[in-house]
């Protein structure tokens, strides 16, 4: 195990530089001429050289890769752009009211999804599957955009249940009173797909030798279905998973603007439109590492869940 994570962390080198050089290659080559776009349509042309100049973009290309470097590497990204506060700081503050919204999100979905596909699975074919498949199917058909307008009319005017939008400093009123709404209606939205595709890893197991090995040997659907079905489904259920771990840390745009939520989800979009290179870099770079780092513990995970995988 110890030689395996070794190997990978050795392997995570040259993945993240060539993220590093990718994203410095797309923002130079693509990314037009920051100085002009921060100074306006009206900047003259000194002041747009003294842009370039504050920003050290009229340094040689190799001295900024070089300086895009030492960045990364220290992880100090400088000041912002367009509000000039030290973007590590930024990004630090904007995280927790994403993470506030998304981890339950995550968890619902999951939970919910698992357990509506076990369900499904122990009376496949019947009518209640069939059912909730064609439930799922039309959920699926509805954008989600139409979910959230639809419901802050209904649950947030009409019944008054939920506030249309807001946040505070506190977590526990965040989780009590800001954030049910918009964790409901993505859950709404994400349960359907997260269900039928379990269901496929659930039947695809159902049909393995060990299982009807297991109803010889005279155990109850549930018992099989729990110990043995659920155990190796959880494999493909952890890879899906940690596909979606690191949306959960850079938050969703759509959930985060209509509901005026903090987070870096709507920070990021906000970078965008400002063309705020510096927090876009720090983003993409911060999320390379998190996607090798989450997909290192995926394969670990495999191994606690079934001793029988081997790390190679």
């Amino acid at each position: 195990m110890k030689a395996y994570l070794w190997r990978r962390l050795g392997q995570s080198v040259p993945t993240l530089l060539g993220v590093v050089l990718l994203v410095f290659g797309l923002f130079k080559g693509f990314g037009g001429d920051p100085a002009e776009i921060l100074g306006g349509l009206n900047a003259s042309a000194a002041q747009v050289q003294q842009i370039r100049t504050q920003l050290g973009l009229d340094q040689p290309l190799w001295m900024q890769l070089g300086l895009f470097l030492k960045q990364v590497l220290t992880l100090d990204w400088g000041l912002s752009w367009a509000t000039h506060e030290p973007v590590s700081q930024l990004l630090a503050s904007r995280l927790p009211a994403t993470l506030t919204v998304m981890l339950p999100i995550l968890l619902l979905d999951t939970t919910l999804a698992t357990l509506l596909a076990l369900a499904v699975a122990a009376v496949r074919g019947s009518l209640t599957d069939r059912l909730l498949m064609v439930l799922t199917t039309v959920a699926l058909s509805i954008s989600f955009l139409v979910y959230i307008i639809v419901g802050q009319w209904l649950l947030a005017f009409e019944l008054g249940w939920f506030p249309v939008q807001g946040w505070s400093s506190s977590l526990w009123i965040n989780l009590a009173l800001y954030a049910p709404l918009p964790v409901l209606l993505a859950v709404l939205v994400g349960v359907s797909p997260q269900t039928r595709l379990y269901r496929s890893f659930i039947l695809e197991e159902i049909g393995q030798d060990y299982v009807r090995t297991a109803r010889a040997k005279g155990l109850g659907e549930r018992a099989v279905l729990l110990r043995h079905v659920l155990r190796n489904a959880l494999i493909p259920i952890v890879a899906n998973v940690s596909v979606q771990l690191p949306g959960v840390f850079v938050g969703s745009f759509l959930i985060e603007t209509f509901f005026s939520i903090p987070g870096l989800g709507r920070e990021v979009l906000l970078a965008v439109n400002r063309s705020d290179y510096p927090v876009i870099q720090a983003v993409t770079v911060y999320l390379a590492l998190l996607t090798m780092s989450i997909n290192l513990l995926t394969d670990v995970l495999y191994r606690l869940i079934d001793p029988r995988v081997v790390l190679r």
